[in-house]
């Protein structure tokens, strides 16, 4: 199969809150996030130059993974809960932030599409910083407003290696590629 040659649109957002019991990391089943308007991903780390012999003598780079802007349409109710430490009243049927609460850590899932296929991405280790709050006045039209999350995707260390992201490519089995959002993409090692 070709491999895209450019890839456009955003969509297919979702996060997977995970538990850590021992070295085992369990991912719950990804959650939508609807209405995904962009995503910017900023490396984190940097190039280590040193100098000997009156020349760049060796290079190293540090990967500690991304800060990610996330604009979305709104912020679904169940993020809020899960990914941002909200808490959810059943009684009075409100959702309340309060000061001490932590949020938890998530997978974080997209895609951008392409012209041949769309590349499904996932970044395994993110959390989420609480979103500015804005809003205005409708005029003679009616503009939709946004929700801009802050994100941070670290490593995480999954069957005992270092991992930030993984995503498809344009030899990916289909049975990998139609499962992405059914369960957060894990390598299955042989004998395990």
């Amino acid at each position: 199969m070709p491999e895209n040659k450019v890839q456009f649109g955003l969509s297919k957002a979702a996060f997977a809150p995970y538990s850590v019991v021992g070295d085992v990391v369990t991912f719950e089943a990804p959650i939508m996030i609807p209405g995904a308007v962009s995503l910017t991903l900023d490396p984190r780390g940097e190039l280590t130059e040193f100098y000997a012999d009156n020349i760049l003598y060796y290079v190293a780079s540090s990967n500690q993974g991304y800060d990610a802007s996330l604009e979305i349409a709104t912020i679904p109710q169940q993020f809020a809960i899960d990914a941002l430490g909200e808490t959810l009243d059943e009684d009075d049927g409100v959702v309340s932030e309060y000061a001490d609460a932590q949020g938890k850590p998530f997978a974080f899932m997209f895609q951008f599409e392409g012209d041949v296929k769309a590349t499904r991405h996932v970044l395994f280790n993110c959390t989420a910083n609480r979103p500015s709050i804005t809003g205005s006045t409708k005029t003679t039209s009616t503009e939709p407003g946004t929700n801009e999350l802050t994100l941070v995707a670290s490593p995480i260390e999954i069957d005992g290696k270092l991992i930030v992201k993984t995503k498809t490519i344009a030899t990916t089995t289909s049975a990998i590629y139609d499962a992405w959002y059914t369960s957060v993409y894990k390598k299955t090692v042989a004998g395990a």
